[in-house]
């Protein structure tokens, strides 16, 4: 199965945000290239909030480019057979971390942001990644900065669509 495909029945069997993953399945129909970073109209992307529940907090990337503190994330490549397992090579990239693990039940929420051209959406698929006991980050090249933030402290720090993923998070587990 191609990650186009893939990407097609993620969106189906997700529940929630109607509206929006109608726009994402419209977005794909339209766009059978709208998984990779060269579609100027947008493309998905997918992501993953990086929690330890045991000790009630997540790990956030400050952004290089827009910096902001963020969920690890980034563009779909070819060799990625799932958004699922996209957004866990991303976790894995710009967290350091080895032995993450996804949250199951698919993607936790959807986010449509825009982002400075060429290209002008991001169609951002969110999943939540558990860091193994004992998890030591590494910061990568993306990042500005990388630390652990109590659930009580996001708010704080990151825009509402960290803050949401993380309430959906939460109410997963």
């Amino acid at each position: 199965m191609s990650l186009y495909d893939d990407a097609v029945l993620v969106l189906k069997g997700y529940e929630g945000q109607e509206e929006l993953r109608q726009a994402y399945l419209d977005h794909l129909a339209a766009h059978p290239d709208g998984m990779w970073k060269s579609c100027g109209s947008g493309h998905l992307t997918a992501s993953a909030l990086v929690i330890d529940p045991s000790r009630g907090r997540v790990l956030l990337t400050l952004h290089r480019k827009l910096r902001m503190w963020l969920q690890m994330g980034g563009h779909c490549e070819p060799g990625d057979a799932s958004l699922e397992a996209a957004a866990l090579r991303e976790a894995a990239e710009e967290s350091g971390i080895a032995g993450l693990a996804l949250l199951p039940g698919g993607p936790v929420r959807l986010d449509r942001h825009p982002i400075p051209a060429p290209c002008h959406w991001h169609l951002d698929v969110q999943y939540a990644v558990l860091a193994p006991p004992g998890a030591v980050q590494e910061i990568s090249d993306e990042s500005l900065d990388l630390r652990w933030f109590g659930y009580h402290e996001v708010a704080d720090v990151a825009d509402e669509s960290v803050v949401r993923l993380l309430e959906g998070t939460r109410a997963r587990l």
